[in-house]
């Protein structure tokens, strides 16, 4: 049997174990293991709550297996960054910190906040992102196995280098892996043919972006540079003013952004030319950078919603 409500807001407090939920109205505590047997259980005890809207906070991964199941059954989930649930605690008087405790607050940031459900059930998409996950570890880890060369010695850099050859040729093979999967879907296929059109963008990048940005072409500019934390927003306030920063956002898609724009000022004649005119307006080269940055990403996006390939040069 359903009850019966307009809405009803539910905070889960997510761990690498244990799911902490708190409902309301209903003011209701429940707690369940965060493993398939686990997830099973509060989707089906979820069920009785119509027009519920489900609040998580992002927690390294660990929220995702339970964002994806109750996506899969039609409920609205909003996955939020932990900083504006501890800004909004704080607000409360919130300072105490428990299990039980986060997941009321939760509730009541979704509650009182209303985030947009941002959580879609999309298994390709995610096994997209996983592929690309694993690429970008991989890549981390043989950056740091060969920092670790200069101070070895030569005992342990016969080591390193083994460890070195290894981790290549997983990302060889994870490489290969992504190319085929994008191949093997249609979207994925166009999305990839265009985005590899702009010079600076080559299967590596468009793979990242694909995976990490599946909203790119679906969104309006101003959105899709928010989401990936590249709209400049204004600090103004007491004796600072005119200053525009950025955050938040995918750290991803501006890490994958950030080479690609590296490329795109020596050997894209638009973006060149843009990067070269802001430096000689005395611009700091990071700042123009991340200009770049987001006169590439409006340019993705334009190109992805009007399946246009790149046409703008120079």
């Amino acid at each position: 049997m359903t009850i019966q409500n307009d809405k009803y807001h539910i905070g889960i407090d997510v761990s690498k174990a244990i799911l902490d939920v708190y409902i309301l109205p209903e003011k209701k505590f429940l707690q369940f293991e965060n493993n398939i047997a686990g997830i099973r259980k509060l989707v089906k005890k979820l069920k009785l709550f119509s027009e519920a809207l489900i609040v998580m906070e992002s927690t390294g991964g660990y929220e995702k297996s339970t964002a994806q199941a109750l996506a899969k059954e039609n409920f609205s989930v909003a996955v939020v960054n932990p900083r504006q649930i501890r800004d909004f605690a704080k607000a409360l008087g919130r300072l105490a910190k428990t299990d039980r405790i986060d997941a009321q607050v939760i509730a009541l940031f979704g509650e009182k906040i209303q985030p947009k459900e941002n959580v879609s059930c999309d298994e390709n998409q995610q096994k997209l992102a996983e592929k690309n996950a694993r690429r970008r570890q991989l890549v981390d880890m043989i950056i740091m196995e060969k920092k670790r060369l200069d101070k070895a010695s030569k005992e342990m850099k016969k080591s390193i280098q083994h460890v070195v050859k290894l981790l290549e040729k997983e990302l060889e093979k994870i490489n290969k892996s992504l190319e085929q999967y994008i191949k093997s879907d249609d979207e994925y296929a166009r999305r990839n043919t265009l985005l590899q059109t702009i010079k600076g963008i080559g299967s590596v990048v468009a793979a990242g972006i694909i995976a990490d940005l599946p909203e790119l072409g679906k969104l309006s500019a101003k959105q899709v540079s928010s989401l990936a934390g590249l709209a400049p927003l204004n600090r103004d306030s007491g004796s600072l003013r005119g200053k525009r920063t950025i955050w938040g956002g995918r750290a991803s898609v501006r890490r994958t952004l950030y080479m690609a724009t590296l490329v795109a000022t020596r050997y894209n004649n638009k973006i060149k030319t843009f990067y070269e005119r802001l430096c000689a307006a005395g611009k700091q080269k990071k700042v123009a950078i991340i200009a770049c940055m987001h006169k590439l990403l409006i340019i993705m996006n334009a190109m992805i919603k009007n399946d246009q390939p790149w046409r703008l040069e120079v």
